[in-house]
């Protein structure tokens, strides 16, 4: 019984670090953040939460890829309702990547460290493939094509143009002398502007 109890105590106090880290990473963004900033905010010592995550990467990982998990089962729904468009879909799925990112604007480069260091692991944890490449969006994108071109260079499009500004934002502020309400009026601009752009390409083939 008193095992039992430790066990629920124990996982109880994880997902309190996982929330905390979360909501630090978020604020202050990785290399911004201290463990001992996620134990404050846990209300935890720092000995803790070194039992439990060995260093602030491991965590960063950890946090990193249950928010994608989570983004894209969410997502799931959206690409497999077939009460949508296809233009509908682009405009929606680039409004959601958009709102994510901008919650957690580490999460590209995490995601580029991890496509170099190991692919397949993140390709498995993600289960990318069975979410696009089976979904009715991909059904409706192959209809459009008909034969004239790969899905998979729209789905890539539709990613780097989501994404890539939110990569590049450091350098993008610079050049656009850009203050950070402005990057992100640009961003919101973007989610109206990506849909235009694909059908645009779309009409092309």
């Amino acid at each position: 019984m008193s095992k039992k109890i430790k066990i629920e105590a124990d996982s109880s106090t994880e997902e309190k670090i996982k929330a905390a880290a979360n909501i630090v990473f978020t604020k202050k963004g990785y290399s911004g953040t201290r463990t001992r900033d996620i134990a404050e905010e846990a209300g935890i010592n720092l000995a803790l939460l070194n039992y439990y995550f060995r260093s602030k990467e491991k965590l960063f990982d950890i946090v990193m890829m249950e928010n994608i998990q989570q983004f894209l089962m969410g997502i799931r729904g959206l690409l497999n309702n077939e009460a949508f468009s296809l233009t509908e879909k682009i405009s929606l799925v680039a409004e959601n990547y958009i709102n994510l990112l901008r919650e957690q604007p580490d999460m590209p480069l995490f995601i580029l460290s991890e496509i170099k260091a190991n692919p397949e692991k993140l390709a498995t944890n993600m289960n990318v493939k069975e979410i696009l490449l089976k979904s009715h969006f991909y059904r409706q994108l192959n209809e459009v094509l008909n034969g004239k071109a790969n899905p998979l260079h729209f789905i890539i499009n539709i990613i780097s143009l989501t994404v890539f500004p939110f990569v590049a934002s450091p350098l993008l502020k610079i050049i656009g002398e850009l203050k950070q309400e402005d990057f992100d009026k640009m961003v919101e601009e973007r989610k109206k502007m990506i849909p235009v752009w694909i059908d645009a390409m779309l009409k092309t083939h």
